[in-house]
Order: C-alpha cells, then structure tokens, then sequence
C-alpha cells in the first residue's frame, strides 16, 4: 500500500524513493516539448523540482538539488523562459524581468532576467504530484506522526479558519489541498492565489489567480483584489494560498465578517516565527502590530507548521494565536 502511494505521488510527503523514469505528461497526456532540452527532465515523475542557474540545469528528486550534464547558452535559456512565461499568457522582459506562470496541472514556471538575475537567465520550475494527495494518503506516509490525524479531521470538521506554516518546499500546499479535499461536497470553495498550484480533490472548487498587467501597465489584478471579489462569488471556504503582502489585511477582514473554514499559508522556519512574519505583513498593509493581533487572534482558530527534514515532510506543530498584552504571539495548542 505504501509503495503504491509513493508511485503515485511521484515524491512522497515524507521520506520514500519514487519511481524514476516514469513519464509526466502534460494536459491532455501530451507530451511537454514547450520545455525543449528540459523536457526528459520534467517529463521524469520523481522529479519535483527543475532549475537553471548560468546555464546549468539541476534537478531535484526529494533529496536536494543535484546538477546534470545539461548545459545551455545564455541566449538559449532566455529564449526558452521567454518561451514558456508567453505560453501561460504572461510576458517576461526589462520592464517585468521577474514572472510567474502556471502551466498544464499546476506546473509553475518562475523566471529572472538579468540584470536582476546576476549570473543569467534563471528558470526555476516547480512540478506537482501526479496524484492529488487526499489525508488518507499523507496519513499512510507518516505525516502525522507528531500531529495526530484526529485533530486535522477535528479542524477541517469543525470548519476552523486555518493558518499552515512553513519554509519553502515543505509541504503547504500539499497539506491545505488535502484538507480541502476533505469537505463535504455541498461547499464552495473559493481559491486565490498569484500563480494558481492548489489541486483539490472536491466537486465545487473555484480557482482565481492574479493577472500581470499589460505591456502598456494596465489590467493588473492582484491578490488584494481578488480577495474582495472573491467575497462576492459566496464562498463557503475562502483560500488565499500564499500570504505575502498586503493582502494579508483583505484576508482578515474576510475571516472575521463569518467566513469559516477558510485558509492561508505562510512561509516561517518556525512555529515561533509566525508572529513576527505576520506583523511584517500587517506592516505592508498600514496595520500595527496591535491592530494586526487583535484581527488575527479572531479570524484564525489553529496554526499548522509543516516541516521537510532528511527524513522528509511532516506536521511538525500545530499551535494557536494568542495576544500578549499588545503583541501577537503563538502557544502550543497539541495537547
């Protein structure tokens, strides 16, 4: 059963080798050519991660970032990332030399051009699972080791506003989608996020994501934005997958005005850090840290932290928010 799991997942939410050399297709099971020379490489269902940094291309398995033989000019892979930002539907140039696009299921393509990008054109890909991973399946890998399932089903059943924390390529994504996957089918789930990667095993889920504004500057929708449109479109679970802006203000607002069951994620290397990345969100927004506390200790029930160690991902920590005097800070909320 484990194995099964794994195969499927491509690289397992904690420690497990995924099969290597099997083929990801893209939409509609075709194969990705618009990758060129890095089509085996994302084509490859172990892989998760493809990246280009001054023309060499390194991949990463679930242990870290390995190089490859591959090499490419520098006209090449700015060609290639040109390539690839126009075929999701945004442009990358000197005015916006940094970009974000979703490509097939949920492949994100993030690109850097110089100068910005001292060394070269930077391509960084992010590939997800070929299965949408549902709690049974994070269960049976052991990801609840530290934090025990019966309290994420409590959470998600009990429709708490959840706030998931983590570093990079820890696993957010893959536990929020999975705890969406996991709410009656009569809700309406409603999805916000820059680059749209949630990939929710449920009937009724509604995904938006920003818009880049057009060569001459204008049609920009950002997060901010699609926040209070999304309040219109009656959800009754509200996401914004990354809180990373001032967005962070639209988002309370919305949990605190009767929209339970709603969610967010945050990058912190710590259970302990999230106050303090929060307020630094609420700085962005005109909000004191004061202000910022009191909106979040209301509009959010439980703090999830997922962590990625050698042995791989996993619920680390689940806590609470909590006012000290005029102060936000975290408590241990486990027992």
């Amino acid at each position: 059963m484990r194995g099964s799991i794994l195969r499927m997942a491509g690289i397992p939410f904690v420690a497990g080798q995924a099969r290597r050399g099997a083929a990801r297709l893209g939409t509609g099971g075709a194969p990705m050519h618009e990758f060129g020379e890095l089509a085996a490489l994302v084509g490859e269902e172990a892989v998760t991660d493809v990246f280009v940094a001054a023309g060499r291309a390194w991949v990463d398995r679930g242990a870290g970032a390995t190089p490859t033989s591959l090499v490419l000019d520098e006209a090449r892979v700015r060609a290639l990332a040109v390539e690839l930002v126009a075929a999701g539907g945004r442009h990358v140039d000197e005015a916006s030399p940094c970009v974000d696009v979703r490509l097939h299921d949920g492949i994100r393509v993030h690109v850097a051009l110089p100068p910005i990008a001292v060394e070269g054109t930077q391509l960084s890909i992010r590939l997800p699972r070929a299965e949408r991973l549902d709690l049974d399946a994070l269960e049976a890998t052991g990801a609840f080791a530290l934090v025990r399932r019966e309290r994420i089903d409590e959470l998600v059943g009990r429709r708490a506003n959840l706030l998931v924390t983590g570093a990079g390529g820890s696993g957010k994504t893959t536990l929020l989608a999975a705890m969406l996957s996991a709410a009656p089918a009569g809700e309406r789930i409603v999805t916000i996020e820059d680059v749209a990667e949630l990939r929710i095993r449920h009937d009724h889920v509604v995904a938006l994501q920003t818009r880049q504004a057009n060569l001459e500057g204008a049609g920009e929708v950002d997060l901010a934005r699609l926040v209070r449109e999304a309040l219109r479109m009656r959800p009754d679970r509200l996401v914004l997958g990354e809180c990373r802006g001032a967005e962070i203000r639209e988002l309370l607002a919305a949990l605190n005005t009767g929209h339970d069951g709603g969610a967010g994620t945050l990058h912190a290397n710590a259970l302990a850090d999230v106050p303090a990345r929060l307020e630094a969100l609420g700085a962005l927004a005109g909000l004191s840290p004061a202000a910022l506390a009191r909106q979040a200790v209301s509009a959010f029930d439980a703090v999830l932290h997922v962590e990625r160690t050698p042995g791989g991902r996993r619920v680390a920590a689940l806590g609470a928010l909590a006012m000290r005097g005029d102060r936000l800070e975290v408590v241990d909320a486990q027992r």
